[in-house]
C-alpha cells in the first residue's frame, strides 16, 4: 500500500498545497515518515487526512471558475463505524462548495471496501449539488464497493456503476476528463480528447 501514490501528472496544473482556497493548503509533506495506515499497512505520505483513519483523498484538481473537483480515494470507505460520510461532507466537500464547487469527481478506484450505514449525507450532499446545477460522480469502483453503494441505495443520490467504470482517465487533462464525465451524467456519449 505504501506505493500507491495518488496520480501525479496534474501537478504543474494544480496542487492543492499550493492553492489558498485549500481546505490544504499549506501542508507540508514529508516523503520519508509513512505515518497514516489502512488494514495495519502504511500509505504512501501524499494522501491527504480529513478526519477519518480508514479513508483518505487527494485533490488532484480543482477548477474555481467551471466549478468542479477532481479527488481521488485510497482506503476502507466505513460509513458504519467511522462514518466516513459525514467527515467527508464536513472537513472537505463543504469547505469546496463554500468556493462554489458542486460538480465533484472520485476517482474510487483505490477504494478497498465499502460499508454502509444509511443514506442521509449522501441525500443531503446531492441535493446541495443539484440545487446547484451540480452532481457527483464515482469513476471505477470495485465490483464488490459498487454492490455494497447500491445495497445502500446511494445510486439514488450520486452517479457511480456501469458507465462510469473502467474510465481509462489518467492519460485526459483533467478538462476533458471533466467534460467527458458531465456528458456521461447528462446522458450524453462522451468525448475523450
Amino acid at each position: 500500500m505504501h506505493d500507491i501514490e495518488p496520480y501525479y501528472k496534474w501537478r504543474n496544473k494544480y496542487t492543492a498545497d499550493r492553492d489558498d482556497r485549500s481546505p490544504f493548503f499549506g501542508k507540508v509533506y514529508n516523503e520519508f515518515t509513512f505515518t497514516n495506515k489502512v488494514y495495519n499497512y502504511f500509505i504512501h505520505p501524499q494522501w491527504d487526512e480529513f478526519g477519518s483513519t480508514t479513508l483518505y483523498t487527494k485533490i488532484l484538481f480543482l477548477d474555481y471558475e467551471e466549478g468542479y473537483a477532481i479527488l481521488e480515494f485510497i482506503g476502507e470507505w466505513n460509513d458504519a463505524i467511522q462514518n466516513d460520510i459525514m467527515l467527508l461532507k464536513r472537513n472537505l466537500i463543504e469547505v469546496l462548495m463554500s468556493q462554489n464547487i458542486y460538480k465533484f469527481i472520485l476517482v474510487c478506484e483505490n477504494v478497498l471496501n465499502f460499508h454502509g450505514s444509511d443514506d442521509c449525507y449522501y441525500e443531503e450532499w446531492g441535493e446541495d449539488c443539484r440545487e446547484e446545477g451540480g452532481w457527483i460522480c464515482l469513476l471505477n469502483t470495485l465490483e464488490h464497493v459498487e454492490d455494497e453503494m447500491k445495497q445502500m441505495q446511494l445510486q439514488y443520490h450520486i452517479n457511480f456503476g456501469k458507465y462510469y467504470n473502467n474510465v481509462n482517465w489518467r492519460p485526459h487533462q483533467p478538462q476533458n476528463l471533466f467534460k467527458a464525465i458531465e456528458a456521461l451524467v447528462h446522458g450524453e456519449t462522451p468525448k475523450l480528447v
